[in-house]
């Protein structure tokens, strides 16, 4: 009878949470509304990328279905995005489509080999002042966005983005039963249709395509001479797909107090974009914008949303063209307004924050903004942050490694005591700090409390032993720890120092 129990009891633990009809309808009101915000999005990227919508947005579908069942991070939407446009765009002008179809499946293959090769373990390099910096430029940049569909437009889009955005703070504080963008959308939609209000609309951004994609490889002469070619574009692929898809991951990681598979995550990037790429789509990574939507607009948590988005978008742009079409672009608009108000991190930069945070941190995260809205890629804005954080972290390790000495009792031996980390920033002061020509016959340097990192710490040692050593000193170098004596015995005296 306790096996029968236990066995139930593993049953319902193992069955996926979506089957339960709250979390079900959560997430396919969530999904549909994705698939209606991809729609413009996917044409957009497709026109940026200098192709014909269809590849964009049969790009989006095929990344949202794969990753829905590779990928390690649910509810997460991947599909075609503004960095892999811009990444691809050259190679599309200068070659045309069947070789940029051939960069994007060999640029989901690097991404398998990266993620085999535990790329993903790299994530802990990122500081979180270069996260926030991340995400404030990501809602400035979701916001900037919009701004185009809202110039040069007739008046009446003005008061119906006010609609659409009272709707959407409004409603949630009433139910949330229903996602609050979606009958935004739903709202402004019946009542430009209705009322015969001209403005503009999904159609208006380009053709959506009447067919289902096929599956089939690039018409390329397939020689060395193409590698070659498609190469540095693959590499860009893989390269700002995995950093933009894995900073999305932990960045929902952070919003649903969840942990997810940074590894498979990567392995699974690559699997959509490979498939992406046989179906004839431009490649993509994980749209922020678009996940935001999914998991704080619309409340989504699981796989099931993600699959989704990809079957609503197919169904939505070939079997409801018609319908889609005549959705208006204010009602997407209000949306993604909303989601860059909502993504902002607004704590960061309040004076209160400001002034309890470090300098250093607060530099690390204006330069990842800064960088990130000069170049319109997310990817180049986390490097450089990385970078700077580095940097300034080096400085101030550098200036904390400190040198004591004492005189024994008979005068004959000076005694160095060094604390801190040894490496290439903080040995250049060490040198510096010793009495060449002061000290007795004989110095001893008690390194019990220090680390030697590298090969400029050992030419330090062996600048000082040679500087004292031309006065005729000698010098002893002490208490080195296993690591620090294995870098010392291998390198000492083969630097090539000379003072």
């Amino acid at each position: 009878m306790s096996s029968m129990l236990s066995a139930v009891s593993r049953a319902r633990l193992s069955r996926p949470s979506w089957l339960s009809p709250k979390v079900f309808r959560t997430e396919v009101l969530a999904g549909l509304v994705v698939a209606l915000a991809l729609i413009p999005e996917a044409i957009s990227f497709s026109i940026l990328a200098g192709v014909d919508p269809r590849v964009g947005l049969f790009a989006s579908f095929t990344m949202a279905v794969t990753i829905a069942f590779c990928g390690g991070r649910p509810a997460m939407i991947s599909a075609a995005t503004g960095a892999i446009a811009l990444v691809v765009a050259p190679l599309v002008k200068a070659h045309g489509l069947d070789y940029l179809i051939a960069a994007v499946i060999l640029g989901g293959a690097i991404q398998v080999v990266l993620a085999v090769l535990g790329v993903a373990k790299l994530m802990r390099f990122i500081p979180r002042s270069v996260m926030v910096g991340f995400v404030n430029a990501l809602a400035i940049l979701i916001f900037a966005a919009q701004v185009p569909h809202l110039l040069g437009v007739p008046w009446l889009v003005y008061p119906l983005v006010a609609v659409a955005l009272a709707i959407m703070v409004g409603l949630p504080r009433l139910t949330r039963a229903v996602p609050a963008p979606l009958v935004a959308i739903v709202v402004l939609t019946v009542v430009t249709v209705f009322a015969g209000f001209a403005v503009p609309t999904v159609g208006d951004e380009g053709a959506l395509p009447d067919s289902l994609p096929t599956l089939g490889l690039p018409q390329i002469p397939w020689t060395l001479h193409t590698l070659t070619l498609i190469a540095p574009y693959a590499v860009g692929i893989a390269l700002v797909g995995l950093m933009e898809s894995l900073m999305t991951a932990k960045l929902v990681d952070d919003i649903t107090d969840t942990h997810s598979n940074k590894t498979r995550e990567s392995w699974g990037q690559g699997v959509a974009n490979m498939v992406t790429g046989f179906f004839g789509g431009m490649g993509g990574c994980a749209m922020i914008g678009q996940t935001m939507i999914n998991v704080k607009a619309s409340g989504a948590r699981t796989r099931l949303s993600t699959f989704l988005a990809g079957v609503f978008l197919l169904v939505l742009v070939v079997a409801l063209g018609d319908v889609v079409a005549v959705i208006p672009m204010v009602a997407l608009v209000a949306v993604m307004i909303i989601v860059a108000v909502s993504t902002f991190d607004w704590h960061s930069v309040t004076p209160k924050t400001l002034k309890r945070m470090p300098y250093g941190e607060t530099i690390v995260m204006v330069v990842t903004v800064a960088t990130t809205l000069a170049t319109h890629n997310l990817a180049v804005g986390v490097v450089v942050g990385v970078l700077t954080a580095m940097v300034i972290f080096a400085r101030r390790v550098a200036h904390l490694v400190e040198v004591t000495s004492v005189l024994d009792p008979d005068g004959t031996t000076r005694i160095y005591s060094v604390h801190g980390e040894l490496f290439f920033a903080s040995s250049n002061d060490l040198v510096g700090q010793f009495d060449y020509a002061n000290d007795p016959g004989h110095v001893v340097i008690d390194m019990s409390r220090a680390h030697v990192w590298d090969a400029s710490s050992v030419a330090a040692l062996d600048a000082i032993t040679t500087r004292y050593a031309t006065r005729g000193k000698t010098v002893e170098i002490v208490e080195l720890n296993k690591p620090s004596a294995r870098i010392h015995d291998t390198l000492a005296g083969q630097l090539g120092v000379g003072h």
